[in-house]
């Protein structure tokens, strides 16, 4: 006797490995790249920008609701987990780990190539800062909030596109 196996199917059906191409998988890891590049790039440009030009503790107006300051921040975005040290940097780590490893699985995923070059710029551009200097730089401040840099701001653009592809935004090509 015969047993037949059903496939699910539909949107809740698990998806098969990636059977990307080696060009499909080269053009994702190259635009991923780009955006680490960039992000990395503009992170440290800001950050030496501003350590050059605003002293530690200072204050100034930028544009209404909107302070420029310089402050040093041992956490993690916006200022979470302050004095973290060990533990926010091996949570990261293992963060980008798990993603890098979602990616090269993954890489015809549309639009992955975003998220992941946003993530691991900002990541690498805070830990950069963190392992050369003992804390990162934060320096844009708005009413009510904690300040922050680029590096925060392509995490959380990062953390938000990722959501989007996974949840269907970015179904595959």
């Amino acid at each position: 006797m015969a047993v037949s196996r059903m496939q699910a199917v539909g949107p809740d059906a698990p998806e098969p490995e990636s059977a990307a191409t080696p060009g499909v998988r080269s053009r994702a890891s190259g635009r991923a790249l780009i955006v680490t590049v960039l992000v990395l790039i503009a992170d440290q440009v800001t950050k030496h920008t501003l350590a050059a030009g605003i002293g530690e503790g200072e204050v100034r107006r930028f544009i209404p609701g909107v302070h420029l300051v310089h402050v040093r921040n041992t956490g993690v975005a916006f200022g979470f987990f302050s004095g973290g040290g060990v533990l926010v940097l091996v949570l990261t780590l293992a963060a980008l780990a798990v993603l890098i490893v979602y990616f090269t699985k993954h890489p015809d995923r549309s639009w992955l190539w975003l998220p992941t070059g946003l993530l691991i710029g900002g990541a690498l551009g805070n830990l950069y800062d963190r392992i050369h200097q003992g804390s990162v730089t934060d320096f844009i401040k708005l009413p009510l909030w904690p300040a922050f840099n680029v590096a925060d701001m392509a995490i959380t653009f990062g953390v938000l596109a990722l959501l989007f592809v996974l949840e269907g935004g970015g179904r595959r090509r």
